[in-house]
């Protein structure tokens, strides 16, 4: 009997595994007991410890403590101080290991555990944590201490740091931040909003920490791995402007809806009475070097790589995927079935793998995530397929999870679609279609025993899709 889903689950796994924090790490920084190489598979920058008073550390993200702890573990005795910030777990969970915090802790590091995907007061409170440590940094190099401070970036850390600007309340941004994610936003425009929100983001962390010296790592969780929407940029210059995010909520019709705090800043900034963010060519960024080193395509590749090792004939349609879950979920289920009636763009035994990251637009009082709804979406095409195929669907699995381990607020990476979900759904009268118009993707995969969970990975790379035909 063929086991898709376990072919699936390994392809997936063997992408994630390549951007293991530890695994990156490993490839992407050297240290002889004096210089610290750092390597984005391009350039190298070199820096000889021993020029430095102070080393500091500040880490933030889903990925932050694996990758704070390799670096600890590399230079040892050699960090000063430092922040780690990563997602508080969800329920009664332990978001950092006893063994990782203590090793932190002897080197003078803090850990934060804060809000994800919106922000709370732990965010806040780690915010002005680390904003406290590049000011400081900061105040040692201008009186003469030479220092180096180690920045550790992967995705979520836009939601996990919040620093709100003069005006704004935690609550108010995190008011917003929950009307874009309900109207479909992109991670791109979240991102656009932010920056212009807050006293860390955009560039601003680099003002802060300037005439320091910076070294940033970073783990992109983003479609084209733009440095400045990363974490939405706090180490990089910031394109965008105060007209693209007045722009942003004319789109979703928010205008009227988003607090009188924000609406009045952002109206301040259209007039110029707020400055921009720091753009190419700031002071801030020239003692600062930001370095990508892990993205959406190293992982789908060595998934492509794991899955010719297991048989299939492959094609990778690129880490762009984007727009509507359930959408491109349809685009799957037609690439299926030109797969089983004409051997097209692939003949059997097929795998396709995308990345990239969705959104959901939610109209329901239901729990998932945009992989779980893209799975579902994928369900109901599946329960729809012609007589002529439909005897077919034994030989076809759709696999879309989160490199993170973290589907939405779910305990899930994400789901499997096939024969056997659907079947498992008509026998307890379980319908599709009634689950996806309410965006409850959750209770559809667990009742039919579809969700795949792996717990949380330590890494972020956006999403990845496996189409698998037999």
């Amino acid at each position: 009997m063929m086991d898709l889903r376990a072919d699936a689950k390994a392809i997936f796994m063997a992408g994630v595994d390549r951007v293991i924090p530890d695994r990156l790490l490993s490839w992407a920084l050297s240290y002889d007991g004096r210089v610290l190489k750092a390597y984005d598979g391009k350039t190298s920058r070199y820096y000889d410890l021993e020029q430095y008073e102070r080393i500091l550390l500040a880490a933030f993200g889903k990925a932050s403590v694996p990758m704070a702890v390799h670096l600890v573990s590399l230079l040892e005795d050699r960090i000063s101080e430092g922040v780690v910030v990563t997602k508080a777990p969800e329920g009664s969970g332990m978001a950092v290991e006893p063994w990782a915090r203590d090793l932190l802790a002897a080197r003078s590091v803090r850990v934060m555990e804060a809000g994800h995907p919106v922000p709370d007061s732990r965010s806040v409170a780690a915010g002005k944590e680390l904003n406290s440590l590049a000011h400081r940094a900061s105040e040692w190099q201008k009186r003469g201490s030479r220092v180096l401070m180690v920045v550790l970036i992967s995705g979520g850390g836009s939601a996990l740091v919040s620093c709100p600007a003069d005006g704004i309340s935690p609550e108010d941004k995190s008011a917003v931040t929950r009307l874009l994610l309900a109207c479909g936003a992109s991670i791109h425009e979240l991102n656009t909003v932010r920056k212009h929100l807050s006293s860390f983001k955009g560039g601003l962390f680099a003002r802060s920490l300037f005439p320091a010296e910076g070294l940033a790592l970073v783990l992109s969780d983003v479609i084209d791995d733009d440095l400045d929407v990363i974490a939405s940029g706090p180490t990089v210059p910031d394109r965008s402007t105060w007209a693209d995010t007045a722009a942003i909520f004319q789109r979703y019709n928010l205008e009227e809806a988003i607090p009188e705090s924000i609406a009045s800043r952002i109206r301040d900034g259209l007039a110029g009475k707020i400055p921009e963010t720091p753009k190419p060519g700031d002071p801030a960024f020239e003692s600062l070097n930001t370095m990508l080193i892990g993205t959406n395509y190293h992982a789908i590749i060595e998934a492509e790589k794991k899955a010719q090792e297991l048989g299939y004939r492959t094609l990778v349609l690129g880490t762009q995927l984007s727009g509507e879950a359930r959408e491109i979920a349809r685009v799957f289920s037609g690439a299926a079935k030109d797969i089983l009636r004409h051997g097209l763009p692939l003949s059997p035994p097929a795998c396709i793998i995308a990345g990239g990251e969705t959104t959901v637009t939610v109209r329901g009082r239901g729990r998932g995530g945009r992989n779980q709804e893209m799975a579902l979406s994928f369900v109901e095409a599946l329960q729809k397929f012609p007589a002529g195929i439909a005897d077919q669907r034994e030989r076809i699995l759709f696999l879309s999870a989160g490199t993170d381990g973290n589907d939405g607020p779910t305990d899930a990476a994400g789901a499997f679609a096939d024969a056997s979900v659907l079947r498992t759904a008509m026998d307890r009268s379980l319908n599709p279609a009634q689950y996806l118009a309410d965006n409850n993707s959750h209770a559809f995969f667990d009742a039919t025993g579809g969700l795949l969970r792996t717990g949380p990975t330590g890494t972020n790379v956006c999403d990845i899709q496996i189409l698998l035909v037999r």
